[in-house]
Parts: C-alpha cells; sequence; structure tokens
C-alpha cells in the first residue's frame, strides 16, 4: 500500500510545477495531522526537550509546520530526476564547500554528518550531483518494493547506499579511497549506539561517525541541509571535527560525539518545525 502512494504521489508530483506540488503537499499534510495523534504526541514530548518548557500555543504551531514541512521534503525527493547543476544554482545556497575540499584534499575521506533534519536527502544529492563520490548508511524498509524505491530515487544523484548493520569493510574501504560517508547522527537504528546526553537528558545516539572518524583518521564534516522560507535551501558544510585520540578507546569515541551532538542540538533549536521525530527520542522525557 506504502509503495503504491509513493509511487502514484511522485508520477502526481512530476507532472505538476514545484510551488504547486508543494500547495497540495501541505494540504494533505494538514489533513493527515488531524488523525496522526502518535505522532503528534511523539513530537510533542521531544519538543518539551528540547525548548526546556511546555508551551502548547508555541509547541503546536512547530507540530503543524513539522508536518507541513515533511510533506515538502517527500515533494523534493519525488523530484529527484529533474535534479541538474541549474537546479542547484536556482535552490539552493552551498556554504562551507571549502570546508569539504580542504578535507577531501587531505586523502583520507571524510564522514559526513547529517540529522534528520530540514532535507538531508537532498543535501546527499546535491553533493552526489556536484560529482563527489559518497555513500549513505541507510535503514532498510520493510516492504522490499518501498525500499528498491528509495535506494534507485538516491541513485539518480549518485548517492550509493549501505544498509544499516551490514558491510562495516566497505565503510572503512570507502574511507580509504578517499570518498564520503554520510551518516545521521541524531536517531540509533542499529541498538548498538552509546548513551550520551542530548539537549540535556541522556539517551541512546548513534557512535558511527565517532567510530569511522576515530579508526581512519577521516575527519567529521557537520552538514546540514535547511529550508528557508522561500523554500529555496541552504546546505551548510560546517568545519570539521577531528581527534588525534585513539580510536579504540571508549572515551575518545564519547569525546568525538559530545562534539558532534553539539552542533546538531544547535541546528534543531534554531530548526525545531524542520526536525523530524516522529517517536519519542527520550523514553523518560
Amino acid at each position: 500500500m506504502l509503495y503504491l502512494a509513493y509511487n502514484l504521489a511522485q508520477r502526481l508530483v512530476l507532472k505538476l510545477p514545484l510551488g504547486k506540488g508543494y500547495r497540495i503537499a501541505v494540504f494533505i499534510a494538514d489533513i493527515y495531522y488531524i488523525f496522526a495523534r502518535k505522532d503528534r504526541e511523539a513530537l510533542r514530548e521531544n519538543m518539551k526537550v528540547i525548548l526546556g518548557k511546555d508551551d502548547k500555543k508555541l509547541i503546536d504551531g512547530y507540530i503543524r509546520n513539522v508536518f507541513r514541512n515533511f510533506a515538502k521534503y517527500l515533494v523534493d525527493f519525488f523530484r529527484f530526476s529533474t535534479m541538474s547543476r541549474e537546479y542547484i544554482l536556482k535552490y539552493i545556497n552551498i556554504c562551507g564547500k571549502e570546508n569539504l575540499d580542504k578535507t577531501l584534499a587531505r586523502g583520507k575521506g571524510a564522514v559526513i554528518l547529517s540529522a534528520h533534519i530540514g532535507n538531508w536527502e537532498l543535501g546527499g544529492a546535491v553533493v552526489g550531483t556536484l560529482g563527489y563520490s559518497i555513500y549513505a548508511i541507510a535503514l532498510d524498509h520493510k516492504d522490499e518494493r518501498v525500499n528498491n524505491f528509495f535506494i534507485n530515487q538516491r541513485a539518480i544523484c549518485d548517492m550509493k547506499i549501505i544498509p544499516i548493520g551490514s558491510q562495516l569493510k566497505n565503510c572503512f574501504r570507502i574511507l580509504r579511497k578517499n570518498s564520503l560517508l554520510a551518516i545521521l547522527g541524531d536517531r540509533d537504528f542499529s541498538s548498538h549506539g552509546v548513551q550520551a546526553e542530548f539537549f540535556g537528558k541522556t539517551t541512546l545516539m548513534p557512535k558511527g561517525p565517532a567510530f569511522f572518524s576515530l579508526r581512519t583518521g577521516a575527519p567529521i564534516i557537520p552538514t546540514f541541509s535547511i529550508r528557508e522560507k522561500d523554500d529555496s535551501f541552504r546546505l551548510v558544510f560546517e568545519e570539521p571535527i577531528e581527534s588525534a585520540e585513539n580510536g579504540r578507546s571508549e572515551e575518545a569515541v564519547k569525546s568525538v560525539m559530545a562534539r558532534y551532538i553539539a552542533v546538531i542540538e544547535r541546528y534543531i533549536r534554531k530548526y525545531p518545525d524542520q526536525w523530524y521525530a516522529f517517536r519519542k527520542i527520550w523514553n523518560n522525557s
């Protein structure tokens, strides 16, 4: 059912101008918002932690915009076949690209760290379209047809996918050949994460970015694709995070994690209505 919905939505979106596609997506999101009680509750609990207060009016506004922005995210994802350098120049303001180029010039590859915020898929698509070799660690969908749909969409922009929990050695090879390894660092799906402070509360966080960086010497580049008010995007490559500590030390892993978690927190605080956390991040929140 989900595959058919995605397939139908994509066909519709590709026949419409981008602005009209957004308007229809927002209309559907507003209807879904009414019935998605479980998602609303999870978002509310997460928002309380992010904001540090329970302001119902403020939180309700953020939650509604989360649904709307996520619907627009899907529109962008469905339109990857229209991605071109001309599209990038028109809709995407790239900031800090020199951080990416300087890091790759050292020949150790780079871990691209992002989060479920803005449009991380679009960020990866832009990087691939610009000619960089990029691989992304991603969660498999249970429905094989949906999984293949997502893989094929990403492949349009030369993004290669590595399923979570497999091909560990391949990740090392990717970095050794000076390519980019993209990992989302705001939610653990592997059950091998580390308990860490996130917005002042402890929860399980992914250690992958720190693990691969410390083992290979590849710097971590926090990268975020943020939607602007006019529906253009700002793709930001932050200053690289590096560590001279021993890669097998638990303390070293936690130290690097704390540094990139702080960057993720900064973006979520600034754009809470673009963080798509539809499940409770803190069980005790």
